[in-house]
């Protein structure tokens, strides 16, 4: 793969940067009487290319319905965040954020879609889903 770093300016952060510590679960007083599913939709997301370093925007949703937990928004937006300098494929950044929440909360199902905005006449959804084993 050809190497792009002589024509960036600025840090690229690698993905291990971002860490799950500041997402904060919370008990879900409704386990067992029935099931929901939250839907939640950042729509300021940013993270970078990993090949130029230049900027990318989308939209991440969030679709779960949960067991034991739901997550603490204002602790999801600080974990989303952590995105803004990384250089990650749009792939990549959809199947991470899914890791992350399902290690936290370990929903019984969750899909996380990120609607990345055109780049080069291109635009690109990518959608990683998680379904809790019965």
């Amino acid at each position: 793969m050809k190497s792009y770093d002589h024509t960036i300016r600025y840090t690229v952060d690698t993905p291990d940067v971002v860490t799950t510590d500041m997402l904060d679960p919370i008990d879900y007083h409704y386990k067992g009487k029935r099931d929901v599913v939250i839907t939640i939709s950042q729509p300021e997301f940013t993270s970078v290319c990993p090949m130029t370093g230049l900027p990318d925007f989308g939209t991440i949703e969030i679709r779960y319905t949960p067991d034991r937990f739901i997550v603490e928004l204002k602790s999801l937006k600080y974990y989303l965040l952590q995105f803004r300098s990384v250089g990650m494929f749009y792939e990549h950044v959809s199947n991470r954020i899914l890791d992350d929440l399902v290690q936290v909360l370990a929903p019984k199902m969750m899909e996380v879609t990120g609607k990345f905005t055109s780049r080069g006449g291109l635009t690109t959804q990518v959608c990683a889903t998680y379904e809790a084993a019965p």
